[in-house]
């Protein structure tokens, strides 16, 4: 709280976008304050540059569902810019009508429910061999050898990856995810380097591919579509970003976030125990609590009202699902704790809202739910040993280690 302090004497407390309150777990009593005091404000400078901050449900779905009236693509889906040393690198998720409609219906089939129940076998398999893998009253890092694992297994079937080099897949993601590298040259230079050696690997993978009959992962999905199969090298590598960190950190990051939760609400851990019929709705729960990806940005294009708010064509939003799924008039006054019975779970945004909502959200349902009913059928209780280290990050809300041990229960 020591740091919390200084910094809110140096800067607008109601910045939301430092670093250092999700490293440090202390977002909350920020977004409480916002919420109650401002929940559309106006940052005047931030790291970022000067941006609206939306800390509440309804002006985020509002935003949301006015797509040609708050652009993704004007000035991209983050809060920082979409240009990197003069290099761009669009995406389907930073395009607007009609592109962003025509890509996204590239990728859609790849998670439709027809696939889903195709590959809950294989998730399921793979699920039971990471848990069967380890060890029982031992300390081990789950973030590491659960979380990863499993998300960079999935990632690698959904691409047809070769097996043998997947944690490139992680070692990518965790470069392209960082919003926060822009704070130095050096390292802004390292993650575009990253990139571009991932597209170098990609490019490969796409071009054995080209000649070949259609299979059902995404670059095959890609190659076979009018409107991704003639994409020039930066929109190929954009797109690329897109999958590989929405795939990853999202995931593994619900799938860290669930036992920490778990561990911290015991109450909600016994009725998870005693009744497996609460799995699916858990999944939506830790979804909303964890909420991976904190934010979501956009740029008016032109000068319209929100809330009473005037907002300026140019002006950047960001959209705090963090925040919003804590919301009270909406989850109730409990919205702060993990209820795995709570009866409204599944009205969270942390998929976002309208035409941007994550392509991949029944994927990661399935593959969290499937989490859990493996860990029910083995009886295995997470424990969580000490406070993990988390991402210091105002975009992906997640954790790099976490100390924990499995008992039965």
């Amino acid at each position: 709280m020591a740091t919390l302090a200084r910094d809110v004497a140096a800067h607008d407390p109601l910045d939301v976008s430092r670093a250092e309150l999700y490293r440090d777990d202390v977002w909350q009593p920020v977004f409480a304050r916002a919420r109650s005091e401002a929940p559309i404000h106006y940052v005047e400078d931030s790291e970022f540059g000067p941006y609206w901050s939306l800390s509440t449900y309804k002006p985020i779905v509002e935003v949301e569902s006015l797509p040609d009236l708050y652009s993704s693509e004007k000035g991209g889906f983050t809060l920082t810019r979409p240009v990197e040393n003069g290099v761009t690198m669009p995406m389907f998720i930073g395009r607007d009508r009609p592109i962003h409609t025509a890509q996204r219906r590239t990728v859609a089939p790849a998670f439709t429910p027809s696939e889903m129940q195709r590959l809950s076998v294989d998730i399921r398999r793979r699920t039971a061999e990471v848990l069967d893998a380890l060890p029982w009253h031992s300390e081990f890092d789950w973030v590491d050898t659960v979380s990863i694992e499993l998300t960079t297994q999935m990632l690698a079937i959904l691409f047809d990856f070769p097996w043998k080099d997947r944690r490139k897949l992680t070692e990518w993601s965790d470069w392209m995810g960082d919003i926060e590298l822009f704070r130095d040259e050096g390292l802004r230079q390292k993650r575009l380097e990253k990139v571009y050696e991932a597209g170098a690997y990609f490019k490969r993978l796409w071009d054995a591919k080209v000649d070949a009959e259609p299979t059902p992962d995404l670059i095959s999905m890609m190659i076979h579509s009018d409107a991704m199969s003639h994409m020039d090298h930066n929109e190929f590598m954009g797109n690329l970003i897109l999958l590989i960190v929405g795939g990853n950190d999202t995931t593994r990051n619900t799938m860290s976030g669930l036992v920490y939760a778990l561990d911290r609400f015991p109450e909600s851990r016994a009725k998870l125990e005693a009744d497996r019929a609460l799995i699916p709705n858990t999944a939506s729960e830790i979804i909303r609590w964890q909420t991976p990806l904190a934010h979501m940005a956009r740029t008016a294009t032109q000068d319209t009202q929100l809330h009473g708010h005037r907002i300026r064509e140019g002006d950047k939003i960001a959209m705090w699902y963090i925040s919003a799924n804590r919301d009270r008039e909406v989850f109730g006054d409990d919205a702060d704790d993990f209820v795995v019975d709570r009866a409204n779970a599944r009205r969270h945004l942390a998929f976002g809202h309208g035409i941007h909502r994550c392509v991949g959200a029944r994927l990661a349902e399935l593959q969290v739910g499937i989490l859990m009913e493996e860990m029910a059928e083995r009886r295995m209780r997470v424990n969580v040993l000490r406070e993990p280290e988390r991402v210091a990050a105002c975009f992906v809300h997640g954790y790099r280690r976490m100390p924990v041990e499995i008992t039965r229960y």
